[in-house]
């Protein structure tokens, strides 16, 4: 266990304020299930329904609320609290106007991680019936229509990274590409969404290893590019937990007898063997670059670990992965919980060890180098990391202790 952080004392007082109105949350204690103790530490420490903080001020429609919204509604479903609801409505009702308009997104970006908040759009649509998170909805469904593309047709990650698909855009954008065709019975795209993710396969997984490269240009002009296969030159380990969890997400969406459905069902298989490969047999997490343990300067990471142990149990509990791999993901939450995990006085949960950003390109300029992926800042909390923590516990849970 890590040491305690020391906690700013407008979390007491709201913690506290929080516990008055909501029972469920005044007993926030070792004895509660982890999902519980993580989703009611991250709705007291953002009052008022937002998926912003201090530290990261960024109140703009983004992935990280998106990945949030996904894990407190799942968490809303798994537990039946309330809360976790009403957070997730509230924060939405933030966002988008009675007209369906999304404060702060444009459409012109072409920036697949402004999809990232769409499953929740649907599913408050699905639940409330009100006609502007389905107009919403139909925004982002029309982005998409209109997204750059490669020759092959997968989507380019951002207008701004031209001819580049990232294993980012895949849990980004697929997942709620796959549920709006589920809803609204757009059957032909499935061919589509599926032809993504083997698109991505093609050209960004090592034969040798079975990683897969964070980045892929088409075009090889980018430094960052091999100049034959157009890849970036490491295996960073979040990137890899994006694309995991895009994949067994979307995968709850697709029809049983969608003729695609297989070839991605044997994707995930591959995808688990080759990361529990590579899984530390110390710690049972993973590194931030995931096949160089043993070089000074990596770090294990936590986003990563909480997304593959996502990634591993869902598998599991949806018949997706075989039951040995459920064993990986056990050793990977117990990981998780014992080296990046510290709880306070006051009961909150603090993930720590969590990467905060990386990226390709841009400028100042990511060359996606070991170097470059060891030195990004590490913070705490941050929700790429918080969010998936959340989901990894609902899973581990979902699976039960006798299976």
């Amino acid at each position: 266990m890590l040491v305690r952080s020391v906690i700013a004392p407008i979390y007491v007082s709201v913690l506290a304020i929080v516990c008055q109105g909501n029972t469920g949350l005044s007993q926030m204690s070792e004895d509660q299930p982890w999902s519980q103790r993580i989703a009611q530490s991250f709705v007291a420490r953002h009052p008022g329904a937002v998926t912003y903080d201090s530290i990261s001020p960024d109140q703009k429609w983004n992935y990280e609320q998106g990945l949030m919204l996904v894990a407190l509604y799942k968490a809303w479903k798994h537990t039946g609290d309330q809360t976790y609801f009403n957070f997730v409505k509230e924060n939405l009702d933030h966002y988008v106007q009675q007209n369906g308009t999304i404060i702060s997104y444009k459409r012109s970006d072409y920036n697949l991680d402004n999809i990232g908040p769409g499953r929740a759009l649907l599913w408050m649509f699905e639940k409330t019936k009100e006609e502007k998170f389905r107009f919403a909805a139909d925004t982002l469904r029309r982005q998409l229509t209109e997204q750059p593309r490669t020759r092959e047709g997968g989507f380019w990650h951002k207008k701004i990274y031209p001819f580049q698909m990232w294993l980012d855009g895949l849990f980004m954008a697929e997942p709620f590409y796959a549920m709006y065709a589920s809803l609204f019975e757009e059957t032909g795209a499935f061919d589509d969404i599926a032809q993504q993710f083997m698109a991505i396969v093609r050209h960004t997984r090592d034969p040798k290893t079975g990683l897969y490269y964070h980045g892929w240009d088409e075009s090889k002009q980018q430094k960052w590019a091999n100049v034959n296969t157009g890849c970036s030159p490491n295996f960073w380990a979040r990137a890899m937990g994006w694309f995991a969890m895009g994949l067994v997400d979307v995968l709850d969406y697709f029809p049983e007898d969608q003729h695609q459905r297989s070839n991605l069902v044997q994707i995930l298989n591959d995808l688990a063997e080759a990361i529990t490969r590579f899984q530390d047999s110390k710690s049972g997490v993973w590194y931030q670059v995931v096949d160089q343990g043993e070089r000074e300067g990596n770090y294990l990471e936590a986003s990563a670990s909480c997304m593959f142990a996502y990634t591993l149990a869902k598998g599991v509990n949806r018949e997706l992965l075989p039951p040995a791999f459920l064993d990986n993901a056990r050793r990977a939450f117990n990981g998780i919980t014992e080296h990046f995990v510290s709880v306070d006085e006051n009961g909150f949960v603090d993930l720590h060890q969590i990467c905060r950003s990386a990226g390709l390109g841009g400028n100042p300029y990511r060359d996606g180098s070991f170097e470059y992926y060891i030195s990004e800042p590490k913070r705490l909390n941050d929700m790429k990391g918080y969010g998936s923590f959340l989901l990894a516990a609902i899973e581990i849970e979902k699976a039960g202790v006798d299976r």
